[in-house]
């Protein structure tokens, strides 16, 4: 391994840990716990999507007329990872991409698609993220998180647009999690067979091929320059301390759910 990527790696490491052991995954205990993990998670999935466009605009060309930009190399690894983000296949050999099998999974399980496909709707068009967020009514710890991620897209630092990919985003899902779902699914097999296929598809793809293939491209674009490799890692502490946020929202919006119960049965 590339000794300034195991520097990193190590620098980053409690706050992976503390991802990896956060108490939201203690309280996933049914179907309506899961529901309310997936409404804060999507606008995760979404902007991580925009976040491999931002690389690509930057590392390759998307222009006409077309010229060969950066580093081949760079590029084919950019690319193929865009390839199986947003051209993958369902359980029934339907090309989606990961958030759009994300929303299936959501709609299968009776998860609320009110907030993120209005956030959408008038994001695309309007192009006013403020205006997506009040009339979606979008979590403030999703809303941090999406902003977080379009501040590092608006910098235009591909290195650091990099690090943030490989190191803050979708291969933090813990096993623990895996666990979970198949719990959930001895009761509610019907509304949890989409989710556990994204999953699969997430350990096949993201979390083997892809995570490599991240690597290599953060390291190709910091190459020896100290600073980037800095800014790379500053970036990619700040996207685990959004990631934890998130994830304390969706732990605090269990939490909010069961207090209801309790209060509407007494």
């Amino acid at each position: 391994m590339n000794q300034q990527i195991a520097d990193l790696n190590n620098r980053i490491e409690p706050l992976r840990a503390q991802i990896i052991n956060h108490k939201v995954y203690s309280v996933l205990n049914d179907i309506e716990d899961l529901r309310i993990f997936m409404e804060f998670h999507i606008y995760a999935v979404w902007d991580f999507m925009s976040l491999l466009k931002a690389l690509q605009q930057n590392l390759t060309c998307v222009s006409v007329p077309w010229f060969p930009v950066g580093d081949a190399d760079t590029r084919q690894l950019i690319n193929e990872i865009v390839l199986g983000e947003e051209s993958d296949m369902d359980a029934n050999g339907n090309n989606k991409s990961h958030f759009e099998l994300y929303l299936d999974a959501m709609l299968q399980s009776g998860a609320n698609l009110e907030s993120i496909s209005k956030f959408i709707t008038i994001l695309q068009k309007t192009g006013d993220f403020k205006q997506a967020y009040d009339s979606a009514g979008t979590p403030a710890e999703a809303k941090a998180f999406v902003e977080f991620t379009f501040s590092i897209i608006a910098a235009g630092q591909p290195e650091v647009q990099a690090a943030v990919f490989t190191f803050g985003r979708e291969d933090l899902i813990p096993k623990m999690f895996y666990a979970i779902i198949e719990d959930i699914g001895k009761t509610s097999p019907e509304e949890v067979s989409i989710f556990k296929y994204y999953l699969e598809r997430h350990i096949e793809v993201d979390g083997d091929h892809h995570s490599g293939l991240a690597l290599q491209m953060t390291a190709n674009l910091c190459g020896q320059d100290p600073v980037k490799w800095e800014n790379a890692a500053k970036a990619s502490t700040d996207a685990l301390k959004m990631r934890i946020q998130l994830w304390d929202g969706a732990y605090n919006g269990i939490i909010k759910r069961r207090m209801l119960l309790v209060e509407n049965s007494i």
